[in-house]
């Protein structure tokens, strides 16, 4: 009975985080803990997270492809990082023994929970520093975006809640104005980030394939009814009660390696 409810618990997380990410992403910081509350190990929560999960951003660059013209020149320069990236910080994850993982991952709850509460901040800054209505990308604009976009994938690999807001700053420092053709750049990366690090994953035996397909679903149904509510849901009341719920994790996961 314990586990038919921590089953419908992590179902319900996946609508949840499904939802919040077709509005406003963030949407890890509700899935990761409910598979560590399940009694899933933090490394295997992770894989099987990223797991039940990739599906929603390979979908959505879908989408993105469909209505918003391509900046095709510059996705290619940032689909290599994004592929090695991935593997390289998914390789990281496999190598890094249990313990260690356990102890920085409360950190990077609290990174990504910082940066998606300062998101609106970082965006204005970045544009306010690029207030030119041209999108003329430099060859060093594109150097820096190699190199930058390495580093994110990396990180994404890793553990991944924040790569979008990451990659929508350092497309604005490169440059580009329109937030739609930002998107439509950012989506697919993301898809091969968490594409690779996903294959990686499944290799080494990480993903718990019965709570990655049950969270997924419950994704894939809360992404579909948060696009259809989007506009009726007020994003500052979603975007307190995310950053809410990844302060309280990250204090949490520090909890359970302190004691």
């Amino acid at each position: 009975m314990t586990d038919v409810f921590g089953l419908a618990g992590i179902f319900v997380a996946g609508i949840i985080a499904g939802a919040i990410n077709s509005v406003a992403g963030g949407g890890t910081l509700i899935s990761f803990p409910s598979l560590v509350a399940f009694g899933e190990s933090q490394i295997v929560s992770n894989a099987t997270n990223t797991a039940a999960l990739w599906p929603g951003s390979l979908s959505s660059a879908i989408g993105y492809r469909k209505d918003t013209p391509l900046q095709s020149g510059l996705l290619a320069t940032l689909l290599i990082p994004s592929f090695v990236g991935g593997i390289l910080g998914a390789w990281i994850l496999v190598v890094t023994p249990p313990g260690i993982f356990n102890i920085v991952v409360p950190f990077l709850v609290l990174f990504a929970t910082l940066l998606f509460a300062f998101r609106d901040h970082i965006t204005r800054r970045f544009r306010r520093n690029n207030s030119s209505e041209e999108e003329d990308l430099s060859v060093g604009s594109r150097v820096w975006g190699f190199f930058f976009q390495l580093f994110v994938a990396t990180y994404g690999g890793y553990f991944g809640a924040g790569i979008g807001i990451l990659m929508l700053g350092s497309l604005s420092i490169m440059g580009l104005r329109d937030i739609h053709k930002m998107n439509a750049i950012k989506t697919p990366l993301a898809a091969i980030i968490n594409c690779t690090a996903f294959v990686l994953f499944a290799v080494k035996g990480l993903v718990a394939w019965d709570l990655a397909l049950i969270l997924g679903l419950g994704a894939i149904l809360g992404g579909y009814v948060g696009a259809r509510s989007a506009k009726r849901v007020n994003p500052r009341v979603l975007q307190t009660f995310v950053v809410v719920i990844g302060l309280i994790v990250s204090a949490w996961l520090l909890f359970k390696v302190i004691h």
